[in-house]
């Protein structure tokens, strides 16, 4: 009876599953309202932040205001909030003046300490003549954040978070500054921060901004260029480096050379998130410079990408040292022996001869097991005389993928001596090699390396005097590589595209 008392439950249980069927609400209760609903966000965030600017007594951003009209969702981060202190629409100011000396005008830039002040300088020009109406045209104001403008922000900041910020070029004062990022982190308002070009933000600014990164869970990349890093911004820095999660750190142009380079790698050798350091263009030179650089690469094995380019790191550094002191001296020198010895100038620091800029990264590089993949050295003042220090090097690397050596004058005698090295070496894949004097000697150098290279996927020789025999050897080359897949080379004169239509015909 209990067997059969089940079945009958089992099949009664079957028939009434497939008797069940999908229904839909009728047509006026269908859920319909989402596109209104989003206006109304976004009418909402704009209120809001209108209204707060009226409490602060402050115009509302005209670019934040269409920047919030452009948000579809704010459960998901937007794109960008582009608060730059880029130039208004230009105003045309007209100046009609009898200028009483010949080859005069004025030039016009803003105030170091207050933008919206037009300061006048005279320059001579033999483009203006005496008594002529002279014709002034002149950008309008930047856009400035100060304190209470950065406040008015944060009506929108508590409802909408974004993948990038930029703050670059806004003029920030130190309390706009720190009220603003101390907004940023209680938010979480952004994975990507630039805050470049804001060199107003002094010492409040910069604990906020350290505050930032040692506490933020979600900013991986950090912008802070063109501004120069003084001792309490370089301490700043340094210590959130220590425990910060950024990936990504852009300083170029911040004026690195010396004590803050010292404080900031002192706190990179113990950090263990960051990947990419960029510190292009901060005048750091091939002594002290280059040994905390190359104690950087010893020390630090998760660094994956090192920009030093337009900088002096060189390859000879005597002859740059003894031309900057003597100089200043104004001493005039007929000769000078040197022999293996320590020299000391009182302006400078002591130095080894023959340990150069080059040399202590390239001892930094051979040490590494794992780790560096991309170097970027264009631009360094280095000859074919540094190439024997990457001679060295290149055929233990193992990680290496990219290395940039262009605008260095390193010439066909400087491919020559990398010949070996790079036959050998089977980690590189991207070789820069733009403006570095070579000519057609170099190109065949550079045509055996192809041949005998499995590995490299792209080679640039632009701004070379690379012409039509050096172009022969690479198509013949290229008929043996198969690794190549980009080569670049310029076409801007005559005799150059007539050249590279030989070049086309040859590789077809």
């Amino acid at each position: 009876m209990t067997g059969h008392s089940e079945e009958e439950a089992t099949s009664q249980s079957l028939k009434e599953s497939i008797e069940k069927r999908v229904s839909f609400p009728p047509d006026e209760q269908m859920v319909s309202d989402f596109v209104e609903r989003r206006a109304e966000l976004q009418e909402d965030i704009i209120l809001a932040y209108k209204q707060s600017c009226e409490k602060h007594h402050v115009k509302p951003n005209p670019k934040a205001l269409d920047q919030l009209k452009q948000i579809t969702c704010v459960t998901d981060r937007a794109r960008c909030f582009d608060l730059s202190g880029k130039l208004f629409n230009s105003v045309f100011i007209i100046f009609a003046i009898p200028l009483e000396k010949p080859f005069c005008f004025f030039k016009a830039k803003h105030h170091h300490k207050n933008p919206s002040v037009l300061s006048f300088h005279l320059k001579h020009s033999s483009r203006i003549q005496p008594g002529i109406p002279a014709l002034f045209i002149f950008p309008s104001a930047c856009e400035r954040l100060d304190y209470c403008s950065c406040e008015s922000l944060e009506e929108i900041l508590k409802s909408v978070q974004f993948d990038f910020i930029s703050l670059k070029g806004a003029e920030l004062e130190q309390n706009g500054a720190s009220s603003l990022l101390d907004m940023f982190l209680y938010y979480e308002s952004a994975t990507h921060l630039d805050m470049s070009s804001n060199s107003g933000m002094g010492f409040s600014g910069w604990l906020s901004l350290s505050h930032l990164l040692r506490q933020s869970g979600c900013l991986w990349r950090l912008d802070a260029c063109n501004m120069p890093m003084v001792d309490y911004a370089a301490q700043a820095l340094s210590k959130a480096l220590l425990t910060s999660r950024l990936t990504v750190l852009h300083l170029e142009n911040t004026c690195l050379s010396g004590k803050p380079l010292f404080t900031l790698v002192g706190a990179l050798k113990k950090n263990v998130a960051l990947q990419e350091l960029y510190l292009s263009e901060n005048n750091l030179n091939g002594y002290q410079d280059s040994m905390q650089l190359g104690d950087l690469l010893k020390y630090k094995s998760t660094l994956k990408t090192l920009d030093l380019s337009n900088n002096t790191m060189s390859d000879s550094g005597m002859p740059v040292l003894f031309e900057d002191t003597l100089c200043a001296s104004n001493i005039m020198v007929e000769k000078v022996f040197v022999v293996k010895c320590t020299i000391c100038f009182s302006s400078c620091v002591v130095i080894s001869l023959g340990s150069t800029g080059l040399e202590e990264i390239c001892d930094a590089l051979s040490s590494q097991k794992t780790g560096l993949r991309t170097l970027i050295l264009s631009n360094n003042h280095i000859t074919h005389l540094g190439m024997s220090h990457l001679q060295n090097v290149l055929p233990r690397l193992k990680t290496l993928e990219t290395l940039n050596l262009g605008k260095n004058n390193l010439e066909n005698r400087g491919i020559h001596t990398l010949k070996e090295s790079l036959m050998i070496n089977r980690s590189l894949l991207q070789l820069g090699l733009a403006s570095t004097g070579i000519t057609c000697e170099g190109a065949v150098t550079l045509a055996e390396i192809l041949a005998e290279n499995p590995q490299i996927q792209r080679l640039d020789v632009r701004q070379n005097q690379v012409l039509a025999g050096g172009l022969m050897a690479l198509s013949l080359a290229l008929k043996i590589n198969r690794s190549l897949i980009r080569l670049d080379l310029d076409q801007h004169l005559k005799e150059e595209k007539v050249s590279c239509q030989l070049f086309l015909i040859l590789i077809i």
